[in-house]
């Protein structure tokens, strides 16, 4: 299975979606993100829309997903019982195998995997050293990942836990005031942080040479009302966070009416990028799959768009001289 899928990714890999501007607007990039990435069928599924339409996607993996019973047992998190995880852990060693083989086949295919920490722990109030643990628990795990499950690594795979994973969220967007985790992202080698939260579509800035992207509040709803764009936020506001399969229809459209209009006012206007943030998770009867599924087979083939990964979207934001320095930590 791992051969065929490696020689599918491989020629995808090849591909990389054209930035370059058309006359003298620039395109508009859409960013595209899913925490967690954890079930293995949304691995596939995500990949699959992906190639359909010529995207590229981050993944910010929370790394207990790749943690077995025995690894399970030595995890500690800041503050925390040994053993814990707020998201759970693996379930057997093939979950891990196949999991494994997604992230991999993912790297090739030219997208994004980045840091999501662990045990989806709040770190509002976590000191610098606690997020350097954190971080050093990921770094650690992923290193072992394919010993730890009686694998052999692919070449390049230390390579890209070193080096090619650039970018972090904190879990529940919930950063460390002050400079404490930015400090510690830099330490660990962090390029870019995706955890601010702003008014509206914003272009990023860059703060102790770390550059920092938000996902945006957009008007939703029949009242426009403005909502975090990200799946459990709108999971949240049309069913009270409870699993409502019946009006999944109502919900899809709703959402993507949300998403389309807001990348509607970019493209039309600024073209500041647009991101919008997902999990691996089918709220509501996969109702925001179906109008991410929506907005990406209908925006990411046109000419002046381009369906990018936050590593991605950098060089391009910098070409246009867009980059600014943040005076100060904040999201909203």
């Amino acid at each position: 299975m791992f051969r065929s899928l490696f020689k599918a990714s491989l020629a995808l890999s090849l591909f990389v979606p054209s930035v370059a501007s058309a006359g003298d607007q620039p395109k508009q990039l859409v960013i595209i993100s899913f925490d967690g990435a954890h079930d293995n069928a949304l691995w596939q599924k995500s990949r699959e829309m992906a190639a359909k339409n010529g995207a590229h996607f981050t993944y910010f993996l929370s790394c207990t997903f790749l943690m077995n019973q025995a690894a399970k047992k030595a995890y500690q998190a800041p503050h925390q019982k040994m053993g814990k995880s707020n998201v759970g852990f693996a379930q057997s060693d093939d979950e891990i195998r196949e999991r494994l083989g997604n992230i991999w086949h993912a790297h090739l295919e030219g997208h994004d995997i980045s840091s999501h920490a662990c045990g989806h722990f709040d770190g509002r109030q976590w000191s610098e050293a606690d997020w350097r643990k954190e971080f050093a628990t990921f770094h650690a795990t992923l290193r072992n990942a394919w010993k730890s499950v009686d694998l052999e690594e692919p070449k390049g795979w230390q390579d890209l836990v070193d080096h090619g994973i650039r970018g972090f969220r904190a879990p529940y967007l919930s950063a460390t005031p002050g400079a404490d985790m930015i400090a510690a992202e830099k330490k660990a080698g962090f390029t870019y942080d995706a955890s601010l939260v702003t008014k509206g579509p914003a272009m990023p800035v860059e703060e102790a040479d770390i550059v920092r992207f938000g996902l945006p509040l957009i008007p939703e709803g029949p009242r426009e009302k403005p909502i975090i764009g990200m799946d459990y936020n709108l999971f949240v506001r049309h069913s009270n966070g409870t699993e409502d399969k019946a009006d999944s229809k109502a919900f899809e459209d709703r959402s993507y009416a949300a998403f389309k209009e807001a990348f509607d006012k970019q493209y039309t206007g600024n073209r500041i990028p647009l991101q919008l943030g997902f999990h691996f998770v089918e709220m509501n009867g996969g109702a925001y799959w179906r109008a991410l599924d929506r907005l990406v087979s209908d925006v990411c083939h046109r000419a002046d768009v381009a369906c990018v990964s936050y590593s991605e979207a950098i060089p391009i934001i910098e070409a246009r001289g867009k980059l600014q320095e943040q005076t100060q930590t904040s999201g909203l």
